[in-house]
């Protein structure tokens, strides 16, 4: 993994930028976003194209303070004040410390807030939304170097949340979160294609967050990660948001066929597990069980190249199946893929406009041969109303991902409005919004 700002997470991308700046205080912060030509925020670099690169000024604000402290919570509507620059894992833990907790988490703790907001990562989970979909205020500064703040209600804020940092600096989320909670982890392997096909419902809906695991080579689904709310934590439910109860979720997957794993898994094959989250039903905070990874830990390989695409609920059984036609040429460059599936919001620029089935694809480093398989695979799934995540690898042209979406015009209304110069815009966003 990079630690040169230079570059994303993964050092598959050189950022254009000429200089990089860290101002500390909201004075300092407006003067620079004010006084530029071209700037950009910066985040945990963990995009893997160029959605967050500029020619002009990276802006970090892992020094930034704005008087108030990092956390802050409403007692009475349990709504968190958080720093943008936080990173979900440090968020998980400073929210446990008030009882509270992130009602979803991506599989990385180690993604900054407003990064993973402005992009609509997400998580797992059949009535889990992305990230942003927790989102009830934000506060930006803005192209003129003024603060604005926009909370749910107000008439630009769900063209706001998922901005692709095309509006401004984010420097607080305002996020809706549920009592502090606990979760458990079980893995079983080995789960029968026909049951995931035929029985789709009853694998993602097992419990609070799901995800598969595969090569789309294999005979079977070769992992599935089960992470169940536990009972007399939080709402006192194990298994569901709901709130109705459920049979054990390793239960219902050995029912379909599948079969305990023989030990710790690592999503990825042949890597240690001791940087994976416990597993074997031992209940612990949600913020420790909701990622894959573990935040003391480097995630995944470092040297990977990440795809992804959001598919309607609807098609999920075409998309599963047309992407198992195309297991022998995926599989090769693989080192993993994961299915999850994620609740609908109403967020301009989120693809989860309904429930949606997300197919993640974790590549080998080898940019020319990913790139001319992902021709074949968006040729299999955009059919079926696929969307690219916003800060993946993909090779649908930028233009084209302005189609996509229904409200697309209003958001290029909207930058057009906050930014009128277009100092917020770099890399492909320079193609996708008008100047």
């Amino acid at each position: 993994m990079s630690n040169d700002v230079r570059t994303n997470w993964a050092g598959n991308l050189t950022y254009s930028a000429g200089a990089v700046a860290r101002p500390g205080t909201p004075e300092e912060l407006a003067d620079l976003v004010g006084g530029s030509d071209r700037i950009k925020a910066l985040g945990s670099r963990h995009s893997f194209c160029d959605v967050a690169d500029t020619t002009g000024t990276h802006v970090l604000l892992d020094v930034y303070d704005d008087g108030r402290p990092a956390v802050v919570v409403d007692a009475a509507t349990g709504v968190a004040s958080l720093r943008a620059g936080l990173l979900y894992g440090q968020a998980g833990t400073a929210l446990l410390e008030r009882g509270r907790a992130l009602r979803t988490m991506a599989s990385l703790p180690h993604i900054s807030l407003a990064g993973a907001i402005a992009t609509a990562t997400h998580g797992s989970g059949d009535a889990n939304g992305c990230l942003a979909s927790d989102v009830v205020g934000l506060e930006i500064v803005t192209a003129d170097g003024e603060a604005r703040t926009l909370r749910r209600g107000d008439a630009d804020f769900p063209g706001a949340v998922v901005g692709l940092g095309a509006l401004g600096v984010v420097t607080r989320v305002e996020m809706a979160t549920d009592p502090a909670f606990e979760v458990s982890q079980d893995v079983v392997v080995d789960l029968p294609w026909e049951a995931l096909l035929t029985d789709l419902e009853a694998v993602t809906g097992a419990a609070y967050s799901v995800s598969a695991f595969t090569l789309w080579d294999e005979d079977a689904v070769s992992q599935v990660w089960l992470k169940s709310r536990v009972a007399g934590s939080s709402d006192g439910q194990a298994g569901d948001a709901t709130g109705e109860r459920r049979r054990p979720a390793r239960d219902v997957l050995l029912d379909l066929g599948a079969r305990d794993a023989p030990g710790p898994m690592h999503p990825l094959a042949g890597e240690d597990p001791a940087a994976s989250t416990v597993q074997g039903g031992v209940p612990g905070p949600a913020h420790e069980r909701l990622p894959h990874f573990r935040a003391e830990h480097k995630p995944s390989t470092g040297a990977e190249l990440q795809s992804e695409y959001l598919v309607p609920r609807e098609h999920a059984a075409e998309a599963i199946e047309a992407m198992r036609e195309l297991g022998p040429k995926v599989a090769p460059l693989l080192f993993a893929s994961e299915i999850r599936t994620v609740a609908g919001d109403d967020l301009w620029l989120s693809p989860f406009d309904g429930a949606t089935l997300a197919l993640h694809f974790t590549w080998k480093p080898d940019d020319d041969a990913v790139r001319a398989v992902l021709h074949d695979l968006e040729a299999a799934l955009l059919p079926w109303g696929a969307r690219p995540h916003w800060g993946k690898i993909f090779v649908a042209k930028p233009a084209e991902l302005a189609a996509m979406y229904p409200r697309f015009d209003d958001f290029a209304a909207l930058a057009q409005r906050l930014d009128p110069r277009g100092k917020f815009r770099g890399g492909y966003l320079t193609e996708i919004l008008p100047a």
